[in-house]
């Protein structure tokens, strides 16, 4: 069939990864729009199929369509080069997750852009629907090297269902996505607190879209600085659950003004997590980053004393609140992800920027991290921190280059990527525990329990009292020795990544 067409010259001679019936029916809409004088122009016209690979032993050296199947996926590199290919799609809906990144992990190598076929639950196959349709751009989450994770919706159904949720910092990349999944469970009532106004009329628009006057929905203008302001939300709505988002979470910027951080995430979370001790809130969800463990900047060492004073709290064991922790990665999409600058960066055709090329994070997508988060909240019985096994870290300069080929361009040729450096407080790695926490599974093989470490509840409330006044008097050097104080495990980036990079040179001889 093939040899009845002349391409246009737009058509990229294009790899078929899989010689089934995904294969044959993309192979038939591509050569049929090429036929057809009103698609020419279209989508189809962008691929010259040459050559398809398939693992399928009897398949090989056979044609579908007049194409013919030259081998198997483990030799695409080499099929790449023989047969001059511009363009890969992988066409095999019906892989695995595993079998799926085994892959495109092949295919990354070749560095050529990559499409590719959806799993076979998601395709839509009527009769106004096209495969070719239904061809997409690799999305950044499949290049994360695991599966995504899965949780138990009917634990966090029973435990949402008919509560009263409030969310604070519920503007933001991960409360609003909180209040979204919040909203699925048939909640009573959903409160979002956030002081950056923006933000909240944004999702409070969205879920009154979505849900109408279904949803009893009431959003708030309020900082979890102001202790007064949040006892009188708490007296007013009386929370059931309380998911504790809001935080200043980038690390340069709060390197320049650590007191800020320390006031928002410190004594807010102390403000809000009293108060629902105070006002017999059933769970405090504290949401935590890797940051915290080993910290090297003021961000994450606020985010520890954060950690610490949910332990404190839940160590005192005074009233009906049940405190817990969840510690994650980064994530993908949010605000303060590398992910949107890249992108911008491409689109604009400027360089991309990485800090280190051996620079390397764990990373989640927000849906993963909120369901951590909401499973966390209803199998926790208190004093816990939640972690997720987050797989293999990912080397950044590794998700530049893959998101740079996404774009269908040329890592270093089409699109540099320039070192920058560290930034203040940035650690070349980062930890999910730290070295005294231990683990202890969960009825989820993917998400562990670490093991707290006892607090000296006077030592602790004493140093908790000097860090707040350092900070609610700016006085910057006395709050960042109290913050030393206050987190043993808190060093300088220097001396930790000085550490680190000798071992990767050393490991590299």
């Amino acid at each position: 069939m093939r040899s009845e067409i002349e391409f246009g010259a737009n058509a990229k001679r294009t790899m078929i990864i899989g010689g089934g019936q995904a294969g044959k029916m993309l192979l038939s809409e591509i050569f049929n729009a090429q036929r057809s004088p009103y698609t020419k122009d279209k989508l189809a016209a962008q691929f010259e199929p040459v050559c398809i690979v398939d693992n399928d032993p009897e398949k090989i050296g056979k044609e579908l369509l007049g194409v013919k199947i030259v081998g198997p996926s483990s030799k695409i590199p080499d099929y790449v080069k023989e047969f001059e290919v511009e363009q890969l799609i992988l066409a095999i809906p019906s892989l695995t997750e595993n079998e799926r990144k085994g892959i495109i992990d092949i295919c990354n190598d070749t560095k050529l852009p990559l499409k590719i076929v959806p799993f076979i639950g998601t395709l839509i196959l009527n009769d106004n629907s096209t495969l070719l349709g239904q061809v997409r751009d690799i999305k950044v989450e499949e290049l994360l090297g695991r599966d995504p994770i899965k949780f138990d919706n009917a634990d966090i159904r029973n435990f949402i269902s008919g509560k009263v949720c409030m969310v604070t910092g519920g503007g933001g990349s991960i409360g609003s996505e909180l209040v979204r999944q919040i909203a699925k469970y048939n909640p009573k009532k959903v409160i979002i607190v956030d002081i950056y106004e923006n933000n909240a009329y944004e999702i409070q628009q969205e879920l009154i879209m979505d849900y109408g006057e279904e949803l009893d929905l009431v959003t708030l203008i309020a900082s979890v600085r102001d202790y007064f302001r949040m006892n009188q939300i708490f007296e007013k709505y009386k929370p059931q659950v309380v998911f504790h988002a809001a935080a200043h979470k980038h690390v340069p910027l709060m390197e320049v003004s650590p007191m800020e951080a320390i006031k928002n995430n410190v004594i807010g979370t102390f403000n809000v997590a009293t108060l629902a001790q105070y006002h017999n809130v059933e769970k405090f969800v504290m949401i935590s980053t890797d940051k915290a463990v080993n910290p090297t900047n003021a961000m994450g060492a606020s985010k520890r004393c954060c950690e610490m004073i949910v332990q404190y709290l839940a160590q005192q064991n005074e009233g009906r609140t049940e405190f817990v922790t969840t510690r994650f990665g980064n994530v993908l999409g949010s605000n303060g992800s590398v992910i949107p600058l890249f992108k911008r960066q491409i689109e604009q055709g400027r360089p991309v920027t990485v800090t280190h090329e051996d620079i390397i994070r764990y990373f989640m997508t927000i849906p993963e991290a909120v369901s951590l988060v909401m499973e966390a909240a209803a199998i926790a019985h208190g004093g816990e921190i939640f972690v997720l096994d987050m797989g293999r870290p990912v080397k950044i300069v590794t998700l530049a280059e893959n998101l740079i080929r996404m774009y269908g361009k040329v890592p270093y040729k089409d699109v540099p990527i320039v070192f920058t450096g560290l930034r203040p407080g940035e650690k070349i790695k980062e930890e999910l525990l730290m070295d005294e926490e231990g683990l202890q599974k969960t009825s989820n093989k993917l998400i562990f329990i670490g093991k707290q470490i006892d607090i000296d509840e006077a030592t602790f409330a004493s140093r908790l009292n000097d860090l707040r006044n350092a900070a609610l008097e700016n006085n910057e050097e006395i709050a960042i020795s109290a913050l030393h104080d206050m987190v043993p495990t808190f060093i300088t980036p220097e001396e930790f990544n000085g550490k680190e990079l000798q071992t990767l040179g050393s490991s590299a001889e």
